[in-house]
């Protein structure tokens, strides 16, 4: 009778135990500390990306996107300028950085 009793506590603390592991370690999708978005090639052919959690602030023209991102004290930061040939792609291109950042979430 004994180890029937053992028994049963221990297959109930060994759940528990699960239980709270699955609650206190989520599956996430991505990660908003490190969430990159690929941007244009250098004329090197160097491949780059930019992680949108760091990013300040995003301008729109018929021109270009420029990101800017990165940036501290003194200035200091960094611009990513990626040319487009109406605000229709400019939309198009803000409309991509914003799906790559709501799968990071």
């Amino acid at each position: 009778m004994m180890p029937a009793r053992v028994l049963s506590i221990v297959c109930v603390a060994l759940v528990l135990a699960g239980a709270r592991t699955t609650f206190a370690q989520p599956v996430v999708a991505g990660s908003t500390a490190f969430c990159l978005y690929e941007i244009p090639a250098e004329e090197s052919g160097k491949r780059r990306w930019i992680n949108l959690g760091i990013v300040q602030y995003v301008e729109a023209a018929r021109t270009e996107v420029k990101i800017s991102y990165g940036g501290g004290a003194f200035g200091s930061g960094y611009d990513v300028r990626i040319p487009v040939t109406s605000m229709d792609e400019a939309l198009t291109t803000l409309e991509k950085m914003r799906k790559a950042a709501a799968a990071c979430r």
